[in-house]
């Protein structure tokens, strides 16, 4: 397993096949569920049983070990152009976070200098698992980072999950929290419950619990009403995909908390990998935001919730504008006041 992470592990390459922890019926259940199959992957993306941009990002590297491996099977000298269709297939799974697409570009550079007639398995592995443990050590500095802009014990809120579920093993926000909580400057984690799929309810309360960290679950209603009760100093939150200008795409609600956070005087952290930051796209209205089914709204797992004849709507993301974002929290550093020159200068682009 690569590096050293939280006790929490999703995302696993084990006994020559991919092995993924089921999201979706957390905390209930802990189970694993094993694919040796790249078609099995990209709907295991795609139905959420891996979420959160990076550990999306990692699980296609993986992916594209089993496609490689089927494919040199079935022409050693033809799997190249036949494993096109994979990655096509992989990248289709979920559009916004832009980590996969990352990790399938890396993933195809690799592809391009093995020799044709050489069994690509190996080599792709070890890239693979070079981007699960560069995701984990990552992590573990913007945890650092992040902790550090903290100037006095309190308690933070966080939205969906971007924890050790959602990453190779540490976190994002999550990362910030576990290394927060360790110095003493953090003491409580507030999480909303993030509907449709109460990522923080299942998910970030889980890992909380299992950690020792005091956590608080509350309905998305209930943090305007925190916020004014002085309750919490920083909304700390992950990011699927970061724009130029730093406006910043993240589970659907987050745009809610920014604006409450700023009439609060409350502050606002994104941490995110670089891999999160598309410097391709100039503001957040580039940003594909995904649509998914309406019956994750109309019902509640099998259980019809809203009256029949009603309609929903159901984005997966919404966009926070960077004059919101009071830090962006990278490996790279920190951005504070994130705007699009300060943005090039921690991705070392210039003009």
């Amino acid at each position: 397993m690569p590096g050293q992470s939280s006790q929490v592990q999703a995302i696993r390459w084990h006994d020559s096949h991919l092995v993924l922890l089921d999201q979706r019926i957390l905390p209930e259940q802990e189970q694993y569920i094993s694919y040796d199959d790249v078609t099995a992957v990209a709907n295991a993306i795609r139905e959420m049983v891996v979420r959160g941009a990076p550990a999306i990002g990692i699980t296609a590297a993986y992916g594209i070990v089993l496609a490689a491996r089927a494919r040199y099977k079935q022409s050693e000298s033809d799997w190249k152009q036949a494993v096109e269709a994979d990655l096509a297939l992989l990248a289709q799974s979920r559009p916004t976070a832009v980590n996969l697409f990352w990790a399938i570009d890396r993933m195809t550079r690799v592809i391009s200098v093995i020799p044709s007639g050489e069994d690509p398995e190996s080599t792709l592995l070890a890239e693979a698992r070079a981007i699960h443990e560069e995701d984990i050590l990552a992590c573990q500095h913007m945890g650092e980072l992040g902790a550090a802009l903290i100037e006095r014990p309190c308690a933070i809120l966080t939205h969906c999950n971007a924890g050790a579920l959602a990453t190779g093993g540490y976190g994002t926000a999550l990362g910030v929290v576990r290394a927060g909580y360790a110095a003493g400057m953090i003491n409580r984690v507030y999480a909303d419950e993030t509907r449709p799929w109460m990522q923080g309810a299942r998910l970030t309360a889980w890992e909380m619990v299992r950690e020792g960290i005091p956590v608080t679950l509350e309905t998305e209603g209930a943090a305007g009403h925190l916020m004014k009760q002085g309750m919490i100093d920083w909304v700390i939150v992950g990011s699927d995909r970061i724009a130029a200008n730093g406006d910043v795409a993240n589970k659907i609600g987050t745009y809610n908390l920014a604006v409450l956070a700023r009439y609060h005087g409350v502050k606002f952290m994104v941490v995110a990998p670089t891999t999160t930051v598309d410097m391709n796209i100039v503001s957040g209205d580039e940003i594909p935001i995904e649509q998914r089914s309406i019956d994750e709204v109309l019902n509640l797992g099998s259980k019809r919730l809203a009256a029949f004849g009603a309609e929903a709507w159901n984005p997966a993301f919404d966009v926070t504008p960077a004059e919101l974002v009071d830090a962006i929290v990278t490996e790279r550093g920190v951005v504070t006041s994130p705007n699009r020159e300060k943005m090039a200068n921690m991705m070392n682009i210039h003009n």
